[in-house]
């Protein structure tokens, strides 16, 4: 008899993710993800409300998250750095401040920009110089200039309020480019495609994802680590600075608790949107769509008469929920 043996078939080898089909790892992503469920809120919001669906009604729902998500363009290449800053909300109320000091004073509308930007500058770059130049954690630093910013406003202007802005200056938050298209959903559109093209088609942005997987590497590998995370400071400041700016004009006032819990909604959104909160991973797009689906569910709630302090708690369980998500997944595969 023959000892031979038939030959068996090899088993299916594994196709690594990186040499799989651009489309195939898109299907696969964590933004395609988000986009199914930005569908899938907005078809809910839909039946669940006949007033959702008008174009201003939509148009209206863009200020719920245009203004954090300037911010979160910034904070997401901060925490992909392996940084984080949790002082955005007081730089806001600090440089509405200086708006509001300025207007009383007479300050022309094109000032008052200027100023609100320039004073997010100067906070970032305080924030930048203690993390980047004195090597403090930024997670203290931040904390500590969350109370101190807010600390000025509050010193400025006690239970007041700074009212009458120019009506010129209204239409930085109040104005439409275009039928629906609101100045601000315009900021929004033209910001994601500004940072999209940083992190994702420069050497800029490829030395921020080298720090945030290995701050030490990066340095022996030329990587000026220290002057980008400055940049990345600088940038987050001067995002909160323009979220200021239309803010402010939208309300129409300034006043010391303006923006108040805004950096958990903003960390939550670039969470939500796939950055890792370690550093090292995350993307643009990501954010975008997180900030569209927190936008939904927020305006959604708010047509369903749900009081304020449950959507609070709504962001909170999110943000816990979507931290938590990648480590319970990792359990459950073992």
């Amino acid at each position: 008899m023959s000892n031979a043996t038939t030959p068996q078939q090899a088993p299916g080898r594994h196709i690594p993710d990186r040499l799989q089909s651009p489309l195939v790892r898109g299907l696969k992503s964590w933004e395609a993800l988000l986009a199914v469920v930005a569908v899938a809120i907005f078809v809910a919001n839909a039946f669940a409300s006949p007033y959702f669906l008008d174009p201003w009604n939509l148009s209206d729902a863009s200020f719920n998250f245009t203004e954090k998500a300037l911010i979160a363009f910034a904070m997401a290449m901060l925490i992909i750095a392996g940084e984080i800053d949790l002082s955005v909300a007081s730089i806001i109320a600090l440089c509405s401040t200086v708006m509001g000091v300025a207007m009383v004073a007479g300050a022309p509308v094109w000032l008052l920009v200027v100023l609100g930007l320039g004073t997010g500058l100067a906070c970032g770059a305080f924030n930048g110089l203690l993390v980047a130049r004195f090597g403090l954690p930024s997670i203290v630093v931040t904390i500590g200039t969350m109370s101190l910013f807010r600390g000025i406003s509050y010193i400025v202007l006690g239970d007041g309020a700074f009212t009458g802005y120019p009506a010129d200056f209204g239409w930085f938050g109040q104005g439409y480019v275009w039928w629906v298209f609101s100045v601000e959903l315009v900021l929004f559109a033209v910001m994601a495609v500004v940072f999209g093209l940083l992190l994702h088609r420069t050497n800029f942005g490829r030395m921020v994802y080298v720090i945030g997987n290995n701050a030490t590497a990066a340095r022996f590998s030329g990587v000026r680590v220290d002057r980008v995370r400055f940049i990345l400071f600088l940038l987050t400041g001067v995002m909160s600075g323009l979220a200021a700016v239309c803010l402010t004009s939208r309300l129409g006032s300034t006043r010391p608790s303006i923006a108040t819990g805004f950096e958990l909604e903003v960390v939550t959104m670039v969470v939500l949107g796939g950055v890792s909160i370690l550093g090292g991973s995350g993307s643009i797009p990501g954010v975008v769509i997180a900030a569209l689906v927190m936008g939904l569910v927020t305006f959604g709630l708010g047509l369903l008469n749900v009081p304020g302090i449950v959507m609070s708690i709504i962001v909170g369980a999110l943000l816990i929920g979507v931290i938590a998500l990648p480590r319970l997944w990792a359990m459950w595969r073992k």
